[in-house]
């Protein structure tokens, strides 16, 4: 039944479209009631026929369906708009897309249009130093130093700055990958850098380089050479701090100013070594020259000074280098090894020896002083328990380096200086307790006592604060007197020194100890035993004096004529045995 009246409904709402009649109930009931009258009154009514009373409202329906349609028109313009609206979005949003792409693709045509039109900058061909170095001509370079000396007449900073900057043009096309001296210095041994980058320069282009370097003062090349180190320096500072927190070992991109200015400097110490002697008082005071890192730099520039004069190279060593070992930089065996290297290298030249021996004394100065007489000996005759691996290295240099630093003519103000000077380093490394470094000690000590009689007066002012060294020499005297070369002064005052040392045995043996009575009373021993051969060969020699008197008056009244006779030849001899 449900489905029936639900059926009929919808029967109903499909005729009228869903619209209902408005009914009136009260105005039908009234109608009815007249028509009724009317029949029961036998009256005939014109009434309107049925139709047209259905029809009623057909205005209102027509009206009503109008609007139905204009709503329903809009309701499905509604929905169409909705659906629309995605659509149309999604179209404007492919239209703009399409326009960007359009755009962008127009702006990388422009682009790509704009890359292929610039020109691609051309890359400056890699030159290398030997190439720059070749190109450099003698003439071009000597007919440039006559217009700078010309231009600037007594202007010699100007002058050596405009020599530089010619070289700084020509080696201008050389990048830091051909020129990476940094890691040059540090991987190459010392015989290598020390030619880096002078060996390449033609020798026409050097010589008319150093011949007009030596027109100029030392004082102008001294300040000329330190600002070239000051260049190096800022270079070295400047890769060193751009490598940190990089790979270990790689190069920073370096001026490439810096081969003309190490070409430059080289050449400057090579003709003028006095300009490293005159700038080392800076370099030892100055800490900004100082340090393992600027060390190959130092060594490279006294290998270019010992290359124009090996004495000034070995000076250079002993006075700056040789006491860095000295020290507690000396500990870096980087810092010992290229030290060594340098001093191998300076020993190897030819005829080095007799160079140096024979220059042992420069301008009134040793090249090696006692003081680093002193450094050196310790370094080559430690205690067993210092001993490193570089102590072969040094007792290979020592002989010959003892050789320099002891070189004079015997007797001289200068050696007997040095021995005063080395004679308190000698008996305090006696009584050190290092085998080794005392036996050295004590061939020293007594080539002190023969260039000095003043060693004599030393020994005994120290005598008693020294006794176990005292014995010890004593003791070396007694064993090899045979071997000694002692002048009769020295014999004289020896004696008077062995009788000092007697009288104070006998005062210090009172209340000792048995230790050191011990060795008062064998200091005391080899004294006898010295004091004995002193005394004979003190009358040995009277012997000798008189003989050489009788032979010189027997020959004297032997010779045919007092004129022929040589009186200065007979003079030598009695004062040489005078003496």
């Amino acid at each position: 039944m449900d489905d029936s009246i639900d059926a009929a409904v919808d029967v109903a709402f499909a005729a009228d479209h869903g619209w209902q009649k408005v009914v009136y109930l009260k105005r039908n009931k009234k109608n009815q009631q007249q028509q009724a009258n009317l029949r029961q009154n036998g009256t005939l009514v014109a009434t309107v026929p049925a139709e047209k009373s259905i029809n009623v409202f057909s205005k209102i329906d027509e009206q009503a369906e109008e609007r139905r349609r204009r709503i329903e028109w809009q309701r499905r313009d509604l929905v169409e708009d909705e659906i629309a609206k995605p659509r149309s979005r999604n179209k404007i949003q492919s239209d703009e897309g399409d326009d960007s792409e359009g755009e962008q693709g127009r702006e990388n045509e422009i682009v790509e249009e704009k890359k292929v039109k610039k020109p691609k900058k051309e890359k400056k061909p890699k030159v290398s130093v030997a190439e720059a170095a070749g190109k450099i001509d003698a003439a071009d370079l000597a007919a440039f130093l006559v217009d700078v000396t010309e231009s600037y007449g007594s202007q010699e900073e100007i002058q050596l700055m405009r020599f530089a900057d010619y070289f700084g043009r020509k080696f201008a096309g050389v990048g830091s990958a051909q020129f990476p001296w940094v890691k040059l210095f540090r991987e190459l041994p010392v015989s290598k850098i020390a030619d880096i980058p002078l060996s390449h320069i033609p020798d026409a282009v050097y010589k008319t380089s150093v011949e007009w370097i030596n027109r100029h003062s030392l004082e102008a090349l001294n300040s000329f050479a330190l600002q070239l180190l000051d260049s190096i320096l800022a270079d070295l500072a400047s890769q060193l701090s751009s490598v940190k927190g990089t790979k270990k070992g790689a190069q920073a991109p370096s001026s490439k100013s810096q081969v003309a200015v190490f070409v430059v400097l080289a050449m400057v110490l090579r003709r003028k070594p006095d300009v490293l002697v005159g700038l080392l008082a800076t370099l030892k005071d100055n800490q900004k020259y100082q340090g393992q890192d600027k060390l190959p730099i130092i060594i490279w520039m006294v290998s270019q000074a010992s290359h124009g004069d090996l004495a000034i190279g070995l000076y250079l060593w002993a006075h700056h280098l040789l006491p860095i070992l000295g020290s507690k930089a000396g500990n870096n065996p980087l810092s010992r090894d290229l030290i060594l290297q340098l001093i191998e290298r300076i020993l190897a030249a030819p005829k080095a020896r007799s160079i140096l021996v024979n220059g042992a004394v420069r301008k009134g100065e040793r090249l090696i002083p006692p003081s680093s007489l002193e450094i050196l000996t310790r370094l080559t005759f430690p205690a067993l328990s210092a001993r490193l691996k570089a102590a072969e290295r040094f007792e290979a240099v020592y002989p010959a380096l003892k050789e320099v630093a002891l070189a004079g003519t015997p007797g001289s103000k200068g050696l007997k200086q040095v021995s005063q000077q080395i004679f308190s380093f000698a008996i305090e490394a006696i009584g050190e307790g290092a085998p080794a470094l005392a036996k050295e000690a004590e061939g020293i000590f007594i080539w002190c006592l023969s260039q000095s009689n003043e060693c004599f007066k030393l020994w005994d002012n120290t005598y008693v604060d020294n006794l176990e060294a005292s014995v010890a020499i004593l003791k070396k005297l007694s064993a090899e007197w045979e071997q000694l070369a002692l002048s009769p002064s020295s014999l004289g005052t020896l004696k008077e020194t062995l009788i000092s040392f007697r009288r104070k045995n006998e005062k210090e043996l009172i209340g000792e100890d048995a230790a050191r009575g011990a060795l008062l009373r064998d200091s005391d021993k080899y004294c006898k035993v010295l004091l004995g051969r002193v005394l004979s060969g003190s009358g040995c020699m009277k012997t000798t004096v008189v003989l050489a008197v009788v032979l010189g008056i027997a020959a004297f009244v032997a010779s045919p004529s007092l004129q022929s006779f040589d009186w200065q030849r007979m003079s030598a001899v009695l004062s040489s045995f005078q003496s």
